[in-house]
């Protein structure tokens, strides 16, 4: 569904040039969950925003779904993310004066689905992620964990073909960071494909394959065994 090849982008000022990624390549099957890892700078963030469609890239091909990217005008871009990919940041990126219910709903807004409709799909989330009883909370209300349980829903809401996950524990402490682990899974397991930048070497090894990126370029491919969580996790 995702294919990468060649990928150069290239960050320019008056005196320097920055390789953010060079010649990468990639490819990501329908109901993956792959982690991408590797230290501060070395690309990771780049590709999450291009493979979002949120920044273009200098050289090479990327195809959505067989759609080339590179050929699609911005109002064609946007569509499709809109349509095809679910976001869940580090920061949550909740409105705080809004509550569980309208941050949820806000990006439906934007889709043109009607109130009825809406209102399902909101509910349907927040019952997946555990919140449905928290809808009319504010995001100050509620926990850390709860908060990108909450951001989890939003990004649910449109029915992704896949989400894209930058450091979603990151702000989290290690109990919360387990369970939000535990309900990407859950949700990677009924059908999303997931895409997760982590500096975690705990969770990575949880997915199905760990891809180190390095200066910009693929370092490392590794398939893994996923960790199941015991009965006493």
């Amino acid at each position: 569904m995702l294919k990468m090849t060649h990928i150069k982008k290239v960050f320019r000022t008056d005196l320097v040039e920055t390789h953010a990624l060079r010649d990468f390549s990639l490819e990501v099957k329908e109901g993956e969950f792959v982690a991408i890892t590797g230290p501060s700078g070395s690309g990771k963030t780049t590709l999450l925003n291009i493979t979002g469609m949120l920044d273009t890239f200098d050289g090479g091909c990327y195809l959505l779904d067989e759609q080339d990217v590179s050929q699609l005008n911005d109002k064609q871009r946007s569509r499709l993310r809109n349509e095809k990919i679910g976001f869940i940041f580090q920061s949550f990126n909740l409105i705080p004066d809004l509550n569980v219910f309208d941050n949820v709903d806000v990006p439906l807004r934007y889709r043109g689905f009607n109130h009825k409709q809406r209102k399902q799909r909101i509910e349907e989330v927040l019952e997946k992620v555990g919140l449905i009883a928290r809808q009319k909370h504010l995001p100050s209300q509620l926990s850390g964990g709860q908060q990108q349980r909450v951001a989890i829903a939003r990004a649910l809401a449109g029915s992704p073909r896949f989400l894209l996950a930058d450091e979603p524990t990151g702000n989290l402490d290690s109990l919360m960071a387990r369970q939000v682990m535990q309900l990407l899974e859950q949700i990677n397991q009924q059908g999303t494909t997931i895409i997760m930048v982590t500096h975690d070497g705990e969770l990575a090894r949880r997915t199905q394959r760990n891809i180190h990126i390095v200066d910009g370029e693929v370092t490392d491919y590794e398939t893994l065994q996923p960790v199941l969580e015991t009965s006493e996790a």
